[in-house]
């Protein structure tokens, strides 16, 4: 495997991350601004509304299904081209989606730009942690999320307009723009790193993938990635359905109502670059996931008492959201370097389990909801993060007592 030279946090070298955060703005903005409008392109094509949350889960299964492939091929032949090919498809599948007829032809389309999620983690947040320091990595990640944080900030009132004046073809065609403009940038700034393995057969690399995945450390590390982050991915996927079709809020409001859940996820970040380099990694996630699941206990009170439910649906949620930005991005690096295999094949093997929990997660949630309504919701954020208290919390404790032992801050 070849050695990667790790560069110092500064201006210059930050400018591949902001152009691979545009990327991941525009795949981000390619569920967020979209999800608000999937009443009105179910209403189009004639289905009923309950399709709506598997665009966004079609979406995340799309990105599964490839990554086993990506995530080696960018280890052998370098990560720089399998980004800048995965852009380009990304860019052509959201122009062919506005030629689509009906909802299948439409998922279809949806599955197949899910590829854009995996360029992402599997080849561009592997390039990430490879090109910096640990801690500096961590804070790269906590920055990325914050911009494209935008994405789901904006994506509501962006796909609220849509619905009301124009059509959301036109979605889709902007997304399109922004990624092309991201290719440009990833092609001028991203560093053009050597191939991190030897080219091998397809055999060879399923046997990565079974190393991988035989590291009991690396699977709790990777379960716990979407215990942290799935209900706020049944946030974005269920909200449009729970606050306009069931609690009657216009399409402005519902968007409004998303600032301070995202807020509270941009505050956990920002919060997490700066006390980074001031406590042993790890501590924030400990400091996180009590004030995660305290949110969700202000959610079941809140559906027990249906006159308070949306107060306190959004301070729940944003009290979520909040602890996911203190722990997310130290969790993740903790799994992405559990195992000594190839970065690009580690991160894609993330990168699959977590995005088969996510499919798997939100649409049992969907069935759910259209039988016991709000109660699914509220019971599976509370299950999610209860879950996290018991071996992902042993983990994160045994993990920070060796590096304490190894004399690792």
């Amino acid at each position: 495997m070849s050695s990667v030279a790790k560069s110092s946090l500064n201006r210059l070298t930050m400018l591949f991350p902001l152009a691979l955060v545009l990327f991941e703005f525009s795949v981000y903005i390619g569920n967020d601004l979209i999800q608000p409008a999937m009443l009105a392109i179910t209403k189009e094509f004639g289905v009923s509304s309950s399709w709506a949350p598997s665009s966004m889960s079609f979406y995340l299964l799309g990105g599964a299904c490839v990554a086993w492939l990506l995530g080696p091929l960018s280890d052998r032949i370098g990560r720089k081209k399998v980004m800048l090919a995965g852009v380009a498809f990304f860019v052509l599948t959201c122009l062919a989606i506005l030629f689509t007829a009906n909802i299948e032809q439409f998922l279809l389309l949806r599955f197949l730009q899910g590829t854009g999620l995996t360029v992402i983690s599997a080849v561009g947040y592997a390039a990430i942690q490879e090109t910096f320091e640990e801690r500096d990595a961590i804070k790269v990640m906590a920055l990325m999320a914050n911009i494209s944080l935008l994405a789901p900030l904006l994506g509501p009132i962006l796909g609220a307009f849509l619905i009301d004046h124009v059509s959301w073809h036109w979605g889709f065609i902007g997304i399109a723009l922004l990624a092309f403009c991201s290719w440009f940038g990833l092609n001028s700034k991203m560093p053009n790193t050597p191939p991190a393995a030897a080219k091998m057969p397809i055999k060879a690399m399923f046997g990565e993938f079974k190393q991988v995945y035989a590291n009991r450390r690396f699977v709790g590390l990777t379960l716990s990635l979407p215990m942290l982050s799935l209900p706020l991915m049944l946030w974005i996927a269920l909200s449009p359905v729970i606050l306009v079709e069931e609690l009657g809020l216009s399409s402005m409001e519902y968007g409004m109502a998303q600032f301070p859940v995202l807020g509270g996820l941009i505050l956990g970040n920002v919060l997490l670059v700066r006390i980074v380099d001031k406590m042993a990694l790890g501590r924030s996630v400990l400091i996180g996931l009590p004030i995660m699941l305290a949110g969700t206990v202000i959610i079941l009170l809140g559906t027990l008492l249906s006159s308070l439910f949306v107060p306190a649906l959004i301070v729940g949620m944003t009290l979520i959201s909040f602890g996911e930005g203190i722990s997310f991005s130290v969790t993740y690096r903790f799994a992405l370097m559990s195992s000594e295999v190839g970065k690009g094949t580690v991160a894609a093997a993330v990168s699959m389990l977590l995005t088969l929990v996510f499919f798997l997660v939100i649409e049992l949630v969907r069935i759910a909801y259209e039988h016991v309504g709000l109660w699914a919701y509220s019971l599976s954020c509370f299950v999610l993060i209860a879950l996290w208290f018991s071996f992902p919390r042993r983990l994160l404790k045994t993990i920070m007592q060796e590096r304490r032992a190894q004399g690792v801050f």
